[in-house]
């Protein structure tokens, strides 16, 4: 206790010592607790992210080696040479391009189908009620959970029996590929648009229909754009999905004599890599996939930020 001087007179001091506020035991703990999370949390994206690059950047850089240089040093990164001469055997002469313009065409169409469809009768399920409305929305979920592979045979004979009444959705043409892909994909589609539409405000719906708008109208005048996001999410995985399927393409796209170029770019890179005899061309394979693999990686880069917030605008409305 310190002591005052006031007239002469010493008098103590009574303002009380102040004292450190204790620290939590708790607190601290589980403050060390979250930078060990933390530190275990980076350690692991750094190793995930290296497994991931590391295929993608090794197949870059052996498209631009030597068939010799492939076989005699497979997982050094760095060429001795630039070869980018592979890139256009393997667009040429491996026939890519065609399978490029295939598979273009067939997804064009897909998607543009899938999300038509899918958004419309996401919206009707999810914004209208009917006598076997969820017996309809719970038939296409169930979609989601039969393998195509148990499909494989009802499909196929299914296709072949079309194609004698129908030659143009017959096995082998691409109109027939664009309507499997269409109902392959509907079933995730109206899932995921089906909780999407359901999000959106009806305020917006009614005052449309107040002031005369059709159900077509709304549809497509009001609720449509409003669900601008979640179509740029689903459209990019319909887009992935469709691009990367080979199951579908090979149980139905086989190839034809005197047709060989008829196929997708899955199928385009199995014939570089076995329909060649006793050739190897391990680089121009390499090209094949690197070129296969660009243009899903570059719409994924673009539209990362759409992909995103439309995956949390459902939540968060």
């Amino acid at each position: 206790m310190s002591t005052a001087t006031h007239g002469g007179l010493t008098r103590p001091d009574r303002t009380p010592p102040t004292s450190p506020t204790p620290v939590p035991t708790g607190s601290r703990a589980g403050a060390i607790g979250t930078r060990i999370f933390n530190g275990f949390s980076h350690v692991f994206l750094a190793v995930w992210a290296v497994m991931v690059i590391y295929p993608l950047l090794w197949v870059v850089m052996s498209a631009l080696k030597t068939d010799s240089e492939v076989i005699r040093e497979p997982l050094s990164l760095i060429p001795d040479t630039l070869h980018w001469d592979n890139f256009s055997r393997a667009w040429g002469e491996g026939h890519l391009g065609a399978f490029f313009l295939n598979t273009l065409l067939v997804l064009v169409g897909s998607v543009f189908l899938t999300m038509l469809l899918g958004s419309m009768a996401a919206y009707v399920l999810a914004r209208y009620e009917f006598p076997g409305n969820r017996l309809i929305y719970y038939m296409f979920l169930s979609g989601l959970t039969l393998p195509i592979y148990l499909a494989a045979v009802p499909l196929f004979k299914g296709v072949y029996n079309m194609g004698v009444v129908f030659p143009l959705l017959g096995p082998n043409k691409h109109l027939m590929l664009i309507v499997v892909y269409v109902a392959w994909s509907l079933s995730f589609t109206i899932f995921f648009m089906h909780s999407f539409f359901k999000t959106l405000p009806h305020s917006i719906a009614e005052a449309a229909m107040v002031d005369g708008a059709s159900h077509t109208r709304l549809f497509f005048s009001v609720m449509l754009p409003m669900a601008k996001p979640g179509l740029i999410s689903i459209g990019i995985f319909n887009v992935l999905g469709q691009w990367n399927q080979w199951y579908l393409p090979t149980l139905l796209m086989q190839s034809v004599a005197g047709e060989p170029k008829n196929q997708v770019i899955s199928q385009g890179l199995i014939e570089l890599s076995v329909n060649q005899g006793y050739k190897s061309d391990w680089s121009g394979l390499f090209a094949g996939v690197t070129m296969a693999m660009l243009p899903v990686l570059i719409v994924y880069i673009v539209f990362q930020r759409q992909v995103q917030s439309g995956l949390t605008a459902g939540v968060g409305k």
